[in-house]
C-alpha cells in the first residue's frame, strides 16, 4: 500500500507540468482508487481523520463526476497538498 500512496504522490506532482488532458483523466482515476484504498483500510480499523480526509480527496478527484475548477493555478495548489498528504500518509503507513 506504501508504494500506491508514493505513486499517487509522483503523479500528482507530474501534473504540475502542462500536459494532455488524458493524463488529467488517468491522474482523476488512479488518485481516487488511491484515496478509496485508503479509505477502505482505514474504516476497517476505525472512522478517523485520514477517512475524512481521503474521502474529500476521492470527491475531488472522481473521474465520474468530475469537478472543473478553471483556474490552473488552484489545481496546481490542490495537487501538490494532495500530494503531501499522499506522502505523509505514505510514511506512516507500515506496509
Amino acid at each position: 500500500m506504501k508504494y500506491i500512496l508514493f505513486i499517487c504522490a509522483g503523479l500528482l506532482l507530474i501534473a504540475l507540468v502542462e500536459l494532455p488532458y488524458g493524463y488529467y483523466t488517468f491522474l482523476r482515476l488512479a488518485v481516487t482508487i488511491g484515496a478509496v484504498l485508503v479509505i477502505y483500510i482505514e474504516y476497517s480499523k476505525s472512522l478517523n481523520f485520514w477517512i475524512i480526509i481521503f474521502g474529500i480527496i476521492a470527491v475531488l478527484f472522481n473521474p465520474i463526476f468530475p469537478i472543473y475548477l478553471r483556474d490552473r493555478g488552484l489545481w496546481a495548489v490542490i495537487d501538490v497538498l494532495c500530494a503531501i498528504i499522499f506522502v505523509s500518509k505514505g510514511l506512516k503507513t507500515k506496509n
